[in-house]
Parts: structure tokens; C-alpha cells; sequence
């Protein structure tokens, strides 16, 4: 098995909740919260774990919200490494409301970190010597526009595959990382293509146009409902996701790396591991609140996630 590290700059603490109704200007009296670890790459290494796998998620910690997420992380039996700074770690706020379904889901800007703190984070998750290294979630302020150009050039000496879920300008001073994955979804590709894509084959070419620039070797665009779509520079295979009941979204899109990374490691080809990914993200939105994907859900809509 190959060695998986997860990289989260900006985690969070995830405060979930309910209510019959959301109205302007009255108080809103809601049930009792649930807590949960929060953040791309935090997420990403619980899903490694959840589908009997393992990761170490690298993250910065400060505060009290640190503290009860480094907690939270314990309890669930994840190998984690926490990097304090002077900031305060955020919180997320989620709310689902009964009388619509609907789910309600605010964010909070994270802490600025100062030079020496992303520094740290970006050492540290290189020091472990990942087979893959996984790169999940914003970048909080401070941290530089080239700062994943800094870790994919740093990764290739000592032959570290990064896998990147993010977006923004940091992603777009990328360049020529050569990255190995990418996974945009279908808005984020947009962004970076810099067009509206209609239509499959205008998100094949806008896919296989960035790893012609030399920014990674393969793309899987995440499209919701729809499934998903692997693009290396000689394929395109499109993988339609298994109709399942939707609970909720949240983390759908940490599950699906968190699959992809787990077969990668286990050695499996990438196009089986992208189906797996489907199956993982499918499973995700089958479970309520913040809860990620079940092991026994992805492994039996494995089966089911096909090509056309």
C-alpha cells in the first residue's frame, strides 16, 4: 500500500444542525448542534479511513476550535499532525430545514497565516514522504499565489504524486506544475477554461487543454448528479453516478477524492479508481448532515457506476 498524506490549509470546524423553518429577523430556534471535523484534505483522510484505508491529514490548528477539531479527529481514530498558529481555526455553519429540504450552509473566512506558518504546513506534509499527497480546500490568506507551484516542484524531487482539489488564482499561477490529478468540478473547470462548456465535448477539450499546458497529467471533473469525467491526455471516459436518495451534499466531493486516493494506493489502474471515486461521492450524498461515504455503499455502487 502506498502512503497517502492529505494537506488542508484552511480547516474548519463543521457545526450542523436543524430547524422547521429559516425566517428574516426573528430567532431561530434550532436543535441541538452536532460537531465535525471540517476542510478538503481533513475530510479527504476521513474518507481514506472510513473505506478502510489509511491517511495522515497535515493541517493548521490554533485556537479553541483547533483544540475540539484535533479532538473530534482523535476520537474518529484518524492519524493526523497539527500545526499551530496564532490565528483561530473558523467554523462552518450548517442548517438543514425540515419543512423544505432544503440545507443551508454558511462559511466563514479562516485565519491569515503568516509566512512561517504556511511554510510549516507545506514542510511537514513533505517530510513524511507521501506516495500521493493530497491537496484539498481554499487557501487562507497569506499563503502565496504560487504556493502549489512551490509544493508540485518540491513534490517531483522525491517523487510525490500531488492531487489537488481547489480552485482560484493560486491553481490559475499554477502554470507548468505537472501536477498528477486534478479535480475540478464542472464551475471551477469553467473558471479556469475561461468559457462556459455547453456540452461534453467542449469540457473534454477544455480538460485535456490543461494537460497540454503542462498544469497535470489527468483531470476527473466532478458534475454532481451526473457523475463525472476522467480526462488524460490520449482518453476521455465519462462515468455516469448510480441514482441514489440525496440526504445531503456536503462532503460528496472529499469522498470522491478520498476513493480515488485509496485505489491509486492500493495500485489500481486510474480509470478503475475513478469509477471507484464515483461510487465513493454517490454514497456520500446518501448519508445526512456532514457524514461522509459508508464503506458497505460505495463498495456496492461500485458495481453500478458505468460507462456509456
Amino acid at each position: 500500500m502506498h502512503t497517502i498524506v492529505t494537506l488542508t490549509m484552511n480547516p474548519a470546524l463543521d457545526v450542523s444542525t436543524s430547524i422547521h423553518s429559516v425566517a428574516p429577523e426573528i430567532k431561530l430556534r434550532c436543535a441541538s448542534p452536532g460537531f465535525h471535523p471540517g476542510g478538503g484534505g481533513i475530510n479527504v483522510a476521513r474518507a481514506v479511513h472510513f473505506l478502510g484505508g489509511t491517511a495522515c491529514a497535515v493541517y493548521a490548528s490554533g485556537g479553541h476550535t483547533g483544540e475540539k477539531l484535533q479532538q473530534l479527529l482523535t476520537d474518529e481514530g484518524i492519524n493526523q499532525l497539527a500545526l499551530p498558529i496564532a490565528g483561530t481555526t473558523r467554523e462552518n455553519f450548517i442548517c438543514y430545514e425540515d419543512s423544505s429540504g432544503l440545507q443551508y450552509r454558511f462559511t466563514l473566512p479562516g485565519p491569515a497565516l503568516s509566512q512561517l506558518e504556511w511554510r510549516a504546513c507545506l514542510d511537514a506534509s513533505l517530510d513524511l514522504q507521501p506516495d500521493y499527497l493530497v491537496v484539498s480546500g481554499s487557501l487562507p490568506e497569506g499563503a502565496p499565489r504560487d504556493f502549489y507551484a512551490q509544493l508540485a516542484n518540491r513534490a517531483h524531487g522525491q517523487h510525490s504524486r500531488v492531487i489537488i482539489d481547489s480552485g482560484g488564482d493560486a491553481l490559475a499561477a499554477a502554470g507548468e506544475a505537472g501536477l498528477f490529478l486534478l479535480k475540478p468540478n464542472l464551475r471551477e473547470l469553467e473558471r479556469l477554461a475561461g468559457e462556459s462548456l455547453a456540452d461534453e465535448a467542449q469540457i473534454r477539450h477544455a480538460a485535456q487543454r490543461l494537460i497540454a499546458s503542462g498544469l497535470t497529467e489527468a483531470v476527473i471533473v466532478s458534475m454532481g448528479a451526473a457523475g463525472a469525467a476522467l480526462a488524460t491526455c490520449a482518453e476521455y471516459v465519462p462515468l455516469r453516478a448510480p441514482i441514489v436518495p440525496i440526504r445531503s451534499k456536503v462532503g460528496a466531493g472529499d469522498s470522491m477524492v478520498g476513493g480515488l486516493v485509496l485505489a491509486l494506493a492500493q495500485g489500481r489502474s486510474l480509470q478503475d479508481a475513478a469509477r471507484f471515486a464515483v461510487a465513493a461521492g454517490s454514497a456520500a450524498v446518501m448519508t445526512p448532515g456532514t457524514q461522509l461515504c459508508r464503506k458497505d455503499d460505495v463498495e456496492r455502487l461500485y458495481a453500478q457506476v458505468a460507462s456509456p
